[in-house]
């Protein structure tokens, strides 16, 4: 040992190292929790703006028709007011409030959608890739026909012949089309696992095959399958907005992607009204843009080799 090993840290050198060692953590690369901020700041507009916004503006009527927000003028010379913050839509309905109910709606959308087709895909993906055989190749085959059709189109059909639904069966019906992708991914995952050591040592020495599949695999998949789960959520939110725009969807309960289906509809963009389409796909694009932040922390929490580069 040197001498110079032997010289005594500073305090502003241990404080350097202990802050050092803190974030020296995977699970907490920038990238992943500016993702997850940007995503509960959504969840915290639905949970805090229930509490402090009048949300009977919601309903039509409810103020005066076509107000810019704060610091705009629309087209008639009128300013922006604080009692609607972020404008009214032709229907008189406060944005704000709008915003408040809509926006959580996506997102539950997505994310029900997301938990119902993972938990899927994990059964699915395991029982083929451990099991092997015939159970594999019929779950093979499912899913490369399932991933093969449009799953827009099917909708499309499914949302005109049960009419006005619900955003939890409007979930259900979009977790018949995202189940494949984990599936596909678990399956290769399970694959190469399977081959490793610890599972054959797990298997000699009598353990059943539940105990292997979700005791000694299951936490190794663990980063693989966060990342599946957030793809699988900008899949749903997508198809659920795609579906609203077409006036699919729900049609009583406000989400994103039905107010700006209604401000196409009532021709917001020749009345110059941008508030009432912009706002949405704003929040929309924060959404995004919060999942993609996710899943590329995930990718560096699952990759070392990303976690250097960057």
């Amino acid at each position: 040992m040197t001498s110079q090993d032997n010289v005594p840290m500073t305090r502003a050198e241990k404080r350097q190292a202990r802050r050092i060692r803190r974030f020296d953590n995977p699970w907490l690369n920038p990238k992943l929790m500016w993702g997850a901020g940007l995503l509960l700041a959504i969840i915290l507009i639905g949970l805090i703006g229930r509490l402090l916004w009048n949300l009977d503006l919601v309903f039509t009527g409810s103020a005066q028709l076509k107000l810019p927000p704060v610091g705009f003028e629309n087209l008639r010379r009128q300013p922006g007011v604080w009692d609607h913050p972020l404008g009214t839509d032709g229907g008189g309905r406060d944005m704000l409030a709008l915003i408040i109910i809509g926006a959580p709606n996506t997102l539950f959308v997505g994310l029900l959608a997301s938990l119902i087709g993972m938990s899927l895909g994990i059964f699915l993906g395991f029982s083929a890739g451990f099991l092997g055989g015939r159970t594999d190749d019929v779950i093979r085959v499912g899913a490369d026909v399932m991933i093969t059709i449009p799953p827009l189109l099917i909708l499309v059909v499914f949302q005109s012949a049960f009419g006005d639904v619900t955003l939890t069966m409007m979930a259900l019906l979009i977790a018949g089309f995202v189940w494949q992708s984990p599936t596909r991914l678990i399956r290769a995952q399970v694959l190469s696992m399977k081959q490793s050591g610890y599972v054959q040592m797990a298997q000699l020495s009598g353990a059943s095959t539940r105990h292997i599949m979700f005791r000694e695999m299951l936490p190794n998949l663990v980063p693989y399958l966060f990342g599946s789960f957030i793809a699988s959520v900008t899949t749903a939110i997508v198809t659920a907005v795609g579906l609203e725009v077409l006036g699919l969807g729900p049609q009583r309960i406000p989400t994103l992607g039905r107010t700006i289906y209604e401000a196409i509809n009532a021709g917001a963009l020749i009345q110059n009204l941008w508030w009432w389409w912009g706002i949405p796909t704003l929040l929309l694009g924060v959404m995004f843009i919060g999942l993609l932040l996710i899943n590329l922390g995930l990718d560096e929490v699952s990759n070392p080799r990303l976690r250097k580069l960057s």
